[in-house]
């Protein structure tokens, strides 16, 4: 499994980018207003990623008073990171998309729309950015020269 790719997450807001544009502009007028919890959820699960980032980056670099990182989790921490890079590729694209489309509608429900598809936007971003600093954070550093080279990073240390 390779680091996730930027144009596949490009591609992806773009793609969900259009697809909205498409939607909204032929269903607006059935729709209620655009509901906060998507932003919340998307900003909860920013701040959460960007936690496990720090503190599986400091666990890998064995930081005083940290424990040793479990391979497994690590594994598990790469894998939400390359899903929650897509979904918020995807979201962000729909935001986008959508953001667009109540800029140019002059009617006053697109107007009212445009704060909560802007907070949107700004944290399904956030959330790209938290999941791919925790993909890069799940990263082992490079060996020192000093490091025997049979030295396992994830055994604990026997004192």
């Amino acid at each position: 499994m390779g680091p996730t790719r930027p144009a596949t997450l490009v591609v992806a807001g773009l793609a969900s980018a259009a697809l909205a544009w498409l939607l909204v502009s032929s269903f607006y007028s059935h729709i209620p207003p655009l509901p906060w919890l998507p932003t919340v959820t998307l900003l909860g699960l920013a701040a959460l990623e960007g936690y496990a980032a720090a503190n599986t980056r400091a666990r890998i670099e064995r930081r005083p008073g940290r424990d040793p990182v479990d391979p497994l989790a690590v594994a598990r921490f790469v894998v939400l990171a390359k899903a929650s890079a897509l979904a918020g590729a995807i979201f962000a694209g729909f935001y986008a998309g959508l953001v667009a489309w109540l800029l140019i509608e002059r009617t006053r429900a697109a107007a009212n729309d445009v704060p909560a598809a802007s907070a949107g936007l700004a944290a399904s971003l956030a959330l790209i950015g938290a999941a791919l600093w925790l993909e890069s954070s799940c990263r082992v550093p490079d060996r020192d020269d000093n490091t025997p080279e049979g030295d396992d990073l994830d055994r604990p240390d026997p004192r």
